[in-house]
């Protein structure tokens, strides 16, 4: 087993391991991914202060989001078919999530179900849902969800259409996938991932296959998957969501100031300042560029988090010390799961959290709830879309 120091390390043995249609699926984003790359790179533009001589005993990373004692502030973020990039890999993630102590969060396009995760873990989860048309399924999703005892929902709300990713296409990346030849065989070389998956008999959409109307089977999922999105959605969608679910809801897809102020409105509990992993409107500016603005419009009348790049501690102390009071991460676990199942899950953890407390201590921070602009040189213009760096 080499040695895993970093994300990166992890996401290389994801590739090896893992079939090419998935790992594409979760490496890339809409268009040129322009906007995919720089999630990441634009938090290489920030820069850290280093202080001396302070006390660094009694360090902690401790903090809260949305009330709930977390051990760090990183949740899982909600990743469609992760249960194809590892056996079973929702109820892994949220096996290591619940044990390390952060939320996780689970999709609505999940391999494993609502009730999958909820019968292999003990402490309640996050679900994420789109806003669909089907009135009836998402009554009953929110149900079940409650059955589940999930202590919040995630509303996604950029994806009324969906945003085109040239490698999923070319993959036959859809739902169901369509095999083809060239797919197949890139599966037979993935062994341990193959052996992985002929032990379960969860590989399909399991939250939406016998829940939503005329959806028995994956073959009916197609047709399903392709009508299901509402591209008339509007706030007012929003709200009657928020009052069928009657408890704490975030807002995952907000990029403007204005649309936060409308979250905050329609009562949201907390926004996640996200542009969907660079996976919906390429050219879109990074999430970590507009966070600055997005807290000035809306103060503390709301939590405002962000995902989109993370892919170390430092990236979550930058986003943390921008005002951030969660951040999320999505590639940085499936990388982990994708590699190692639930210990890689729980390794990714480690390292996001080896970082940030190290980060913090070179920073002159014992306590991570008091990161601050104090703690950055941020360039001239970061937070103005209209400025390039």
């Amino acid at each position: 087993m080499p040695v895993i120091t970093n994300i990166e390390d992890l996401r290389r043995i994801y590739e090896r391991r893992t079939p090419r249609m998935f790992y594409d699926y979760a490496e890339s984003g809409s268009w040129s991914e322009q906007t995919f790359r720089e999630n990441i790179s634009d938090y290489k533009h920030i820069r850290l202060k280093q202080r001396v001589a302070v006390d660094m005993s009694g360090r902690s990373t401790r903090s809260r989001m949305i009330g709930q004692d977390v051990a760090m502030p990183v949740a899982i973020a909600p990743v469609g078919l992760t249960g194809m990039q590892s056996a079973d890999g929702e109820i892994k993630a949220a096996r290591a999530a619940e044990a390390f102590g952060v939320p996780f969060t689970l999709s609505t396009l999940s391999i494993c179900s609502i009730e999958d995760v909820a019968s292999h873990t003990t402490k309640p989860f996050w679900f994420q849902v789109y806003t669909l048309k089907d009135d009836d399924f998402m009554r009953r999703l929110f149900e079940r969800a409650h059955a589940a005892k999930c202590s919040a929902i995630v509303i996604t709300v950029d994806l009324q259409v969906l945003g085109q990713r040239h490698k999923d296409i070319k993959n036959g990346l859809s739902a169901p996938p369509k095999l083809t030849l060239k797919s197949v065989a890139n599966m037979m070389t993935k062994i341990p991932w193959g052996l992985e998956m002929m032990g379960t008999h969860r590989r399909t959409f399991r939250n939406v296959v016998g829940h939503a109307k005329g959806v028995t089977d994956p073959g009916s999922l197609s047709a399903w998957t392709a009508e299901a999105f509402d591209p008339a959605l509007d706030w007012a969608r929003i709200a009657q969501f928020k009052e069928w679910w009657g408890g704490k809801v975030i807002i995952k897809g907000i990029m403007d100031p204005e649309d936060a102020r409308r979250a905050v409105d329609v009562g949201a509990d907390a926004i996640v300042v996200s542009n969907h992993g660079g996976r919906q409107l390429d050219g879109a500016v990074s999430s970590i560029r507009m966070l600055p603005s997005i807290i000035e419009a809306v103060g503390d009348q709301v939590e405002v988090h962000v995902d989109g790049g993370i892919r170390s501690g430092q990236d979550v102390l930058k986003a943390l010390a921008l005002g951030a009071k969660g951040t999320y991460i999505g590639r940085a676990f499936t990388y982990g799961l994708g590699a190692m199942g639930q210990a890689g899950v729980t390794r990714a953890l480690e390292i996001i959290h080896k970082e940030l407390d190290t980060t913090m201590a070179l920073c002159g921070e014992t306590d991570v709830t008091r990161l601050g602009a104090q703690n950055l040189y941020v360039p001239r213009g970061f937070d103005d879309p209209t400025v390039l760096l």
